[in-house]
């Protein structure tokens, strides 16, 4: 049987991963909302009110499952997570005291006006109500990656106590907020949720046009849709890099671990495809000689400190792992620019929307932004083992003592039945409001049948 150890890390890993599936769709599609909205202020066309009224249902649902399922895992700190509760209580409490009174209670405070605020206040009250909400779920992620960044880069702490009872306490709380991961790892995710948020609208909208239903609403979703993601695809390449360069000043076992190199100090090549024989300590495949090495120092011939370098103990593990996840993110980044780009010529050239394959590809491509936004934490968190607190607290020593392995078991066979269940309630109320589609008015979408459609069948009726 796994120890408990292993145990406890899947399950957290299993609950937090599909947790993350909805706080980028939020904060990506609240983006979007203030866009849409604010369309339909300074145009005053009703269209545009009504695709954002229908977007702000889809929000509305993502935001639910998104703070259900996000509870779980609060106690799992204290449940599988005692020692580690304890260690770091001080520094998460006050970011995460910070999130709800700065983020959740703002986004859920404006929420209740964003749905219901419709006829009942002004359009300059409801769209300060949607930037609100979109603030909010901005807010909510910085907090997170504050607290998290914490652990990659600790700074503004004392450690008190000894042993078991050891706690980082706060000394700073600004040097604790601006740690110096905090910001660069920050933005990456923020852009990495625009990407995903952006193009649940245009994978929508893609498949509306396909069918030729309310043609052109979706025309201005999709173009909506793909200006924030042009932006935050080129975008990331800079936020990318910004990360990859405090990873090799502050976490060089991770860089090293992410790239499979492995001399103590020697040029490192970057790869475009390999894999790592972490028993051997030899990593294969496609490479740019000298690339890691010009990426992190600017040159091509600069020495890149290796694995070889670090205590066995003291180095992740499952290199190729981290290596295959890094570079899955890497390539389906660079994927979204190329995509995003010829989007944006044949829009300019006006042809985009006669482009049945490209619209096809575009439904399918809204899996791509949250697979690149999984396997980026899965490099980041499995890279910087084996620490849970980089140079400070151990994964093994963070347990709880009187957990067993086989309440760990039964815990995760019932999470993975209920997250199952909530995956397929998700899923099919997403895709009875994306096929019963916006209410629009007749006038505003006269290049679609719908409307004829029901005409048709009220006057047979």
């Amino acid at each position: 049987m796994p120890s408990v150890e292993i145990l406890s890390r899947i399950q957290f890993a299993f609950t937090i991963a599909f947790h993350y599936i909805y706080p980028p769709l939020s904060i990506g599609l609240g983006l979007c909302l203030v866009i849409m909205e604010g369309l339909y202020l300074r145009t005053g066309k009703k269209m545009y009110e009504d695709i954002t009224r229908f977007w702000i249902k889809i929000f509305a649902l993502i935001f639910g499952i998104g703070v259900a399922t996000g509870i779980v895992m609060e106690f799992e700190f204290g449940t599988n997570w005692a020692v580690y509760s304890r260690y770091v209580g001080d520094i998460f409490g006050s970011a995460l005291a910070a999130e709800g009174i700065f983020a959740f209670a703002l986004e859920s405070g404006f929420l209740g006006i964003l749905l219901f605020g419709w006829n009942r206040v002004s359009k300059g009250v409801h769209f300060f109500s949607t930037i609100m909400v979109a603030l909010g779920s901005m807010f909510s992620a910085v907090w997170i990656v504050i607290a998290n960044s914490w652990q990659q880069t600790p700074t503004g702490y004392v450690i008190e106590g000894e042993g078991m009872q050891a706690r980082a306490i706060i000394t700073d709380f600004w040097e604790m907020v601006f740690n110096p991961s905090s910001m660069d790892r920050l933005s990456h995710v923020i852009i990495g949720a625009f990407l995903a948020g952006s193009f649940l609208v245009m994978s929508v909208a893609a498949w509306y046009i396909i069918k030729k239903r309310f043609v052109t609403a979706a025309q201005a979703m999709f173009k909506v849709g793909l200006c924030v993601a042009t932006i935050a695809a080129l975008a990331q390449l800079f936020t990318g890099h910004r990360s990859a360069h405090y990873v090799s000043k502050y976490q060089p076992a991770k860089l090293a671990a992410m790239e499979g190199h492995y001399d103590s100090s020697a040029v490192a090549p970057m790869y475009i495809v390999g894999w790592v024989d972490n028993k051997t300590g030899k990593t294969t495949g496609i490479k740019i000689p000298g690339g890691l090495s010009f990426l992190t120092h600017g040159s091509f011939n600069a020495p890149v400190t290796g694995l070889n370098a670090f205590p066995k103990a003291d180095r992740p593990s499952a290199v190729n792992f981290v290596f295959q996840t890094y570079h899955i993110m890497i390539s389906i980044g660079m994927f979204l620019i190329a995509l995003t780009l010829t989007a944006t010529f044949l829009l300019w050239k006006k042809k985009l929307f006669s482009q049945k394959w490209l619209m096809t590809i575009f439904v399918w491509a809204v899996m791509l932004p949250q697979i690149a936004n999984q396997v980026g934490w899965y490099s980041a968190e499995v890279g910087r083992q084996p620490w849970v607190v980089y140079g400070l607290l151990r994964t093994s020593d963070a347990l709880s003592k009187e957990v067993k392995a086989e309440q760990v078991i039964f815990s995760l066979v019932l999470f993975s039945l209920v997250y199952t269940l909530l995956l397929v309630l998700f899923l099919y109320l997403l895709n009875k409001k994306i096929v019963h589609g916006p209410e629009m008015t007749p006038n505003e979408e006269d290049d679609s049948d719908e409307f004829s459609k029901r005409n048709i069948k009220q006057l047979q009726a």
